[in-house]
């Protein structure tokens, strides 16, 4: 099982996994940080979805699926801020590429909204030039999402 490292001099933990049998616990830990440093319900609940999305994707569609390939991943979590990097070794995408999936012709597609939903709940998310390293950030005093009864 893929096991976070001790934090780095820049407070960084570093992980690798390969399949999609292991995200479940890689989320668990993931998220454990931002509990740890008191990050309420509703942050978390977004990291969840928004990291769940992210190391799924990196694994069937950066990696295809390939168990050869590993994901790469860092997190610097403290109180202030949480922060994840994950990095495949796929192709990348181009993320303003992506069909708008609040367009009606995508309406009933059952995939395709996971950036969308990262964008709503993540304070920031930060693509690189290649697009296959995705960094969530998720600052504590961060109010998203705003809901609409709020």
């Amino acid at each position: 099982m893929a096991e976070l490292s001790a934090p780095d001099d820049r407070g960084v933990r570093r992980l690798t996994f390969r399949r999609l049998d292991e995200v479940p616990a890689v989320l668990k830990q993931l998220t454990a940080l931002a509990e740890a440093v008191g990050y309420g319900s509703r942050a978390v609940f977004g990291l969840r979805l928004s990291l769940e999305e992210v190391l799924t994707n990196a694994v069937r569609h950066g990696n295809k699926g390939d168990a050869d390939k590993v994901v790469r991943v860092e997190a610097n979590v403290n109180g202030a801020e949480a922060s994840y990097a994950i990095e495949d070794e796929g192709a990348g995408f181009v993320p303003a590429d992506l069909p708008d999936p609040t367009d009606p012709e995508y309406l009933l597609r059952p995939c395709g909204r996971g950036v969308m939903l990262m964008n709503a709940y993540m304070t920031e998310v930060r693509y690189n030039d290649r697009g296959n390293r995705v960094t969530l950030v998720k600052r504590k005093d961060c109010p998203r999402p705003v809901l609409d009864e709020e």
